[in-house]
């Protein structure tokens, strides 16, 4: 007989910022959210802080092939060994404690046999993978409209009701701010985007790639609360693949993506890549254009259907043969600033197999590299001036149940070490040209730029 979850119902909170803020001051504090109210796409978030002392497997930021292999190996283990005997909560909870954080793009580098992108002339450095092991979890069901504390058992009673008291207190705000000490400034003139853009086509051109995703860093140094700025940010361009998780020294990871990497639940696999973007617009009638051109873009539809492709082969790595199916495919989402194109790709886990060999064989995710993903990866590597650090990586957990959801860390900004770091990528192909894609790393990512700097006004 497995070990039972503690669950408590709490009051449910419309907004869960306002839950978050009772715990963000706690260590680790991290907030997977649906973007609820503004969002409608999501359904529930996932609120934790203060995980075990007990350090989990390390990824050095320049692990080799092997290494990785065996940091993922041992992830596995630390897992069936940690929560193999924890009984499913009989409701449905994404989360229920396990393994949270996230993984740096730059892990990939090894487990695709590159060598680790140089960490020269950067502030900050790649983690390799930033991830905690957690004992509880405020889940919000928006759908429901219902919030629960869940522990797992070896949370005591002792502490679980001073968890409650605390997540019951209103906290006074006074004082938070955050503000740029200067406009961001990008790692890439137009004319280095050029000749950047212009060595890809020669790839194509080669016969060595058939995409790559080139991207530029838009850099600033801040000083106050990252919170603050997560807050604005949120407000207007909520995504359902958001997250905020706290770094040490006031640093963080701000993210809205809007792009689902793969989830887990049960043996369900499930890869949602995005691949084609067009700007959105105020006008009604343009932007409604706007959309029906990129549904109708045979370039993007073919940009979209290489990625499609690709992490067929990727989750045919760790899925049952035969059970891999395209969903839905070249659908249009919108968001506050952009349309995107977005396909959805399932498959079988094959019963040998756990969530940490599935992100093994299918990390980073395709839509941010090209394809085929190990040469794309070695262009973006001798292309791009710094390592991506965080950006294209993946925020993601892994429940002590098995249950697994990640994104692809998209329209993520990173603060760390006074400095706030914020990309904008995008896919060239054979027909791309290069001041359309050199603008839409721009269209991206411009409006949460401007936010902040014009809240530092």
């Amino acid at each position: 007989m497995g070990k039972t979850l503690n669950l408590e119902e709490i009051p449910y909170c419309p907004d869960s910022c306002e839950l978050f803020n009772r715990i963000k001051d706690l260590p680790a504090a991290a907030f997977f959210d649906s973007a609820q109210p503004y969002s409608r796409r999501g359904r529930y978030d996932i609120l934790t802080a203060s995980p075990l002392d007990e350090a989990l497997p390390q990824l050095p930021p320049s692990a080799g092939e092997e290494q990785c292999k065996t940091y993922f190996g041992e992830m596995s283990r630390f897992h069936r060994e940690r929560y193999g005997d924890i009984q499913p909560a009989a409701q449905d909870l994404p989360f229920c404690g396990g393994i949270l954080g996230y993984i740096d793009y730059d892990a990939g580098s090894g487990l695709n046999k590159l060598p680790p992108h140089s960490l020269a002339n950067t502030t900050g450095r790649s983690s390799g993978a930033h991830l905690h092991a957690y004992e509880w979890a405020v889940i919000q069901d928006h759908l429901l409209r219902k919030s629960v504390l869940v522990a797992l058992p070896s949370v005591s009673s002792r502490r679980r009701a001073a968890l409650l008291s605390r997540l019951s207190r209103p906290v006074a705000l006074a004082g938070s701010f955050f503000r740029l000490l200067g406009s961001f400034q990008s790692n890439l003139t137009d004319a280095a985007y050029k000749s950047a853009f212009e060595k890809i086509k020669d790839y194509i051109t080669a016969g060595d790639c058939y995409q790559v995703n080139l991207a530029q860093r838009f850099s600033a140094v801040f000083e106050g609360d990252p919170w603050s700025a997560y807050k604005s940010l949120r407000g207007a361009a909520a995504a359902p693949f958001s997250a905020y998780i706290t770094l040490p020294d006031n640093g963080a990871v701000i993210s809205l993506s809007p792009e689902r990497f793969i989830s887990l639940h049960g043996q369900h696999v499930e890869a949602s890549p995005i691949k084609g973007t067009s700007p959105r617009h105020s006008d009604a009638h343009a932007d409604e254009n706007a959309a029906r051109e990129l549904c109708d873009s045979e370039k993007d539809r073919a940009e979209n259907l290489m990625i499609v492709d690709l992490l067929r082969n990727d989750l045919g790595r760790s899925c049952v043969p035969g059970s891999i199916h395209v969903d839905r495919l070249f659908e249009l989402q919108s968001y506050p600033s952009v349309h995107h194109l977005v396909s959805t790709i399932s498959g079988e886990l094959r019963p040998e197999r756990s969530a940490w060999e599935l992100l093994r064989d299918s990390f980073p995710g395709g839509s941010i590299t090209g394809a085929p993903k190990r040469r794309a990866m070695e262009i973006i590597a001798e292309l791009e001036p710094h390592p991506r650090q965080v950006y294209c990586g993946s925020m993601m957990y892994v429940s002590a149940d098995g249950r697994m959801d990640s994104n692809i860390a998209i329209r993520t900004l990173l603060c760390q070490e006074g400095n706030i770091h914020c990309w904008g990528g995008g896919g060239i192909v054979a027909d791309s040209q290069w001041h359309s894609e050199y603008r839409e790393t721009f269209d991206k990512v411009q409006k949460y730029l401007q936010i902040l700097e014009k809240s530092s006004a």
